[in-house]
């Protein structure tokens, strides 16, 4: 069983897409904002490509570089060309649609509600007069070699509270099959306690068809075969052009997963520059590090990266991607380009993430993100550090002997809702300060005691214990040897990345 829930609720039929047109005022409101997107695609594209132009690399790491930036330039790109395809195909009256491919749900562990957007009825072809499917009765729709990967995802998040990705395949009642990506997280209440679970379904039935044509070398072999598919079915103009744009995107993704293994790097753009040896009172001394998994794991979307702002501000970043593997690490450098492009605009921590999701939304294949922005900006001594996070581990800022976690500003993983708003908090940093960003995972779980004993610390225990030797430490390589030698470098289930910035004392 994958849930406690014991009952549905009472089915409540969504209103068909076309239940409210949209027209008058509302409309033009509508095709306004269109514009403003497709305007802000342009603006940022041209700031990804002059990021790129101005990056200087050596050796491999310039060959990885480029194949990143490239990649980041042609999916904005393609970002564009739908958004101009969606403002011309729009009708007289202001309505479009982009398709049914994703939706959302959410399973409330304490009322046992189940809530389904349209598109989820949809992928799983299912009447809305029958109400969702309990996680309960999931499995009963799945096939039973795809269960066990369905169970041990849902279970790992509502029992562990860990994000969840897993994909299997759905049999639909006239019998066909669909093969549904699930991206979700837990939702906690004040005490940490797991009370309900959202996610993203996503339909790939049509992309996984495109994955397995190419691979078999066929290009036209994703036409007539795999999940969901219907005898003498064809590919007409749009699948064609969506068969051409998943080719294009895998031979970029490709000729990146060639240049990592030559070069024996992961495509972070933007590793610390090396520190003088003899750095002013107050400015921002670097170090970061990626800690892969161990071998034989594929890399995941994690990225970090250091951008000097003009003016002399910095920002940081550090995020975590859904998904693993190429494509996971192409779409973490698309996301690191429209960071950097959207941070030179001026823009502050809370609107570039704003920015950065509504991007993310209405992209083809979205995914789920959470990342932590911070703009620190120099002055005096010390300086100003503004920040803002999307579903991520807060900072740690270790001072005078010890170490806290920052407050958390309000903030949803990127991806999961529309037009979310996120907030943004300052702190003062003062010259000593050691400020820490990592991702999840950065600290390898510790089985928990079974006989009854304390609960075994939590990452971010045992990462705010190291506060007093962090702020000890002479430079902030050391600070970064101290976490990596605390966590282990070697061996680990799951990469990581860390960052430390520490304020010259």
């Amino acid at each position: 069983m994958l849930s406690s829930f014991s009952q549905q609720p009472e089915p409540s039929a969504p209103p068909p897409a076309d239940a409210a047109p949209v027209g008058g005022e509302d409309a033009l409101d509508a095709l306004d904002a269109l514009d403003a997107l497709i305007a802000q695609t342009r603006l940022l594209r041209d700031g990804v490509e002059a990021v790129r132009r101005a990056e200087r690399a050596q050796g491999a790491r310039q060959r990885v570089r480029r194949a990143v930036w490239d990649l980041a330039v042609d999916q904005l790109d393609d970002f564009g060309e739908r958004l101009d395809q969606l403002r011309s195909a729009a009708a007289p009256d202001g309505r479009a649609r982009l398709g049914a491919h994703i939706g959302s749900a959410e399973w409330n562990l304490l009322t046992d509600g189940v809530t389904w957007s349209e598109e989820v009825f949809s992928i799983f072809g299912r009447d809305a007069a029958d109400g969702p499917l309990t996680l309960d009765e999931l499995p009963s729709r799945v096939p039973a070699a795809d269960q066990p990967a369905l169970t041990a995802a849902v279970t790992a998040c509502l029992v562990d509270g860990r994000p969840m990705e897993c994909e299997f395949r759905v049999i639909r009642p006239d019998g066909s099959l669909r093969t549904v990506q699930l991206s979700g997280e837990p939702v906690l209440d004040e005490r940490g306690g797991t009370v309900a679970m959202w996610a993203m379904v996503r339909d790939v039935s049509e992309m996984r068809r495109s994955e397995a044509g190419m691979a078999a070398g066929d290009p036209g072999a994703g036409a007539g075969a795999g999940a969901g598919a219907r005898a003498g079915t064809g590919v007409g103009e749009g699948e064609g052009e969506e068969l051409r744009r998943l080719r294009r995107v895998a031979r970029a993704e490709r000729g990146i997963a060639i240049e990592l293994a030559d070069a024996a790097l992961a495509p972070w753009l933007g590793s610390p520059e090396p520190q003088g040896a003899a750095a002013a009172r107050g400015s921002l001394e670097l170090a970061a590090r990626y800690l892969p998994a161990r071998a034989g794991t594929p890399m995941s979307g994690k990225w970090y990266d250091v951008l000097r702002l003009p003016g002399g501000g910095r920002l940081l970043s550090v995020g975590d991607l859904s998904g693993q593997g190429a494509a996971a690490a192409a779409s973490a450098a698309t996301t690191l380009g429209a960071i950097r492009g959207i941070a030179l605009t001026g823009t502050a921590p809370g609107g570039l993430l704003e920015h950065l999701n509504r991007l993310l939304d209405n992209g083809m294949h979205p995914v789920l993100a959470g990342a932590v922005c911070c703009r620190y900006e120099p002055g005096g001594d010390g300086g100003v550090l503004s920040w803002a996070q999307a579903g991520h581990p807060a900072p740690l800022l270790c001072r005078r002997g010890a170490g806290r976690l920052l407050p958390r500003p309000s903030g949803p993983l990127l991806g999961a809702m529309t037009d979310p708003e996120y907030a943004q908090r300052a702190e003062p940093l003062e010259p000593g300060d050691v400020l820490v960003l990592y991702t999840h995972g950065l600290f390898p779980a510790i089985p928990r005691p079974g006989d009854g004993g304390p609960p075994s610390p939590t990452g971010e225990e045992r990462l705010t214990g190291l506060g007093e030797r962090l702020c000890a430490a002479a430079s902030a390589e050391e600070c970064l040897e101290l976490i990596v030698s605390a966590c282990g470098e070697t061996g680990r289930d799951d990469d990581a990345c860390v960052l430390v910035a520490r304020i010259t004392p």
